[in-house]
């Protein structure tokens, strides 16, 4: 017993202690092996997930910026820099403070943030004065939408970027559609919440008649309402289950809000033509269950698919009666309707036009083309 000064025992039980590893951290023993493959930026990786990986500071919050302002650091007070890198598509920061620890990944305008720290509210306050006031809205402009774009990234997996489109409104991009698509398209325009009675949208018809081009107006026209996003890689999406219910059942800004989303997949011809049952697998039960199946139970989920292959040829669980919100087969304009866009008689054929040779003619050009070639076996050639 010490009486008169603090007995030794006594100051070695006060000092602080490493953290006890638990089962599930004892089960993971850590091992960083770093070659000529490997980055400084994925150094940093690697060494920004120690602390979590031992338990020493076993909460993390992440946040996303689309846009950063210019100037802005992502630090928070306080914050110690103790490792940057630069790659030749992203920069990387390991910043570290009193029981946290940040990692900054920027690339070109966006960034991600991730902290680890001792406690959940430690995390998420660093993180909040990390990105609190570090996203840049550019001033909305009328013929702009914000479209969303969904894909998988090798670093980051299912990942969500927006960017700013230019669409015209629906009067004015109209006469590029003949007669009864133009009709259909009106009631298209004007669909409110309160008039969906299916979930799928359908586009159909050859290549060049403007598909695409409606799916931009019409993300303009229902902008109050509906966030339109349109998946980059749709031939993994509905392969990837999980690619699929982050997309599908993970919380965004919009759900939030009550808004309704679009999801857009271009040109899905081998996904619901008659024989996809046999070739894609379970790739189409997977939209149709998205589209009024349990999956898409309690989600404001519309799809949007544009295809080239005839009605006749698509698979008649596509098509049935409740399923379609719209079903618009986009053909080419008549010879009428096309003379009267174009203003000349010059290039049109009996049969009409697309849009696209409508573009192409009034710009005056035709397509590169090689002039014919002699046949080989007349100048004793051999190919």
């Amino acid at each position: 017993m010490c009486a008169d000064r603090p007995c030794p025992e006594a100051r070695r039980q006060t000092l602080p202690t490493d953290p006890v590893p638990t089962p599930a951290e004892r089960a993971l023993p850590l091992r960083l092996t770093v070659d000529d493959s490997d980055s400084p930026a994925d150094v940093i990786d690697a060494l920004f997930l120690g602390r979590f990986a031992n338990g020493e500071q076993p909460h993390a919050h992440s946040h996303s910026v689309d846009r950063v302002k210019s100037g802005v650091s992502l630090l928070p007070p306080s914050a110690s820099v103790v490792r940057s890198a630069r790659d030749d598509d992203r920069t990387a920061t390991l910043a570290e403070g009193d029981g946290w620890t940040l990692l900054i990944s920027r690339w070109n305008r966006g960034a991600d943030v991730s902290v680890t720290a001792t406690s959940d509210e430690l995390a998420r306050r660093v993180l909040g004065q990390a990105v609190d006031g570090a996203e840049d809205e550019p001033e909305p402009q009328p013929e702009h939408v914000t479209m969303g774009f969904w894909y998988v990234s090798p670093r980051r997996g299912p990942y969500r970027t927006t960017r700013q489109i230019t669409a015209g409104t629906w009067q004015e991009v109209r006469p590029n559609y003949t007669a009864p698509v133009a009709d259909a398209m009106d009631r298209l325009m004007k669909v409110t919440p309160d008039d969906i009675a299916g979930r799928l949208l359908l586009l159909h018809g050859p290549p060049g008649t403007g598909k695409t081009s409606a799916l931009r107006t019409l993300a303009r026209s229902w902008r109050d309402w509906c966030q339109v996003d349109c998946v980059l890689d749709p031939e993994r999406l509905f392969n990837d289950v999980g690619y699929l219910m982050d997309i599908a059942i993970g919380e965004d800004e919009g759900a939030a809000k009550g808004r309704w989303r679009l999801l857009l997949l271009e040109d899905c011809d081998e996904l619901i033509r008659g024989e996809a049952k046999h070739t894609a697998g379970q790739a189409l039960s997977r939209l149709l269950n998205l589209t009024d199946g349990l999956l898409g139970q309690g989600r404001n989920v519309l799809v949007g698919v544009t295809t080239n292959e005839d009605l006749e040829r698509l698979h008649p669980a596509v098509v049935r009666p409740g399923r379609c919100l719209a079903r618009i087969e986009v053909g080419p304009l008549t010879r009428p309707e096309a003379v009267t866009w174009l203003g000349s008689e010059e290039g049109v054929g009996r049969e009409g036009a697309t849009l696209a040779e409508l573009f192409a003619l009034r710009r005056g050009g035709g397509p590169a083309s090689v002039p014919p070639q002699p046949d080989a076996r007349d100048s004793g050639l051999y190919l």
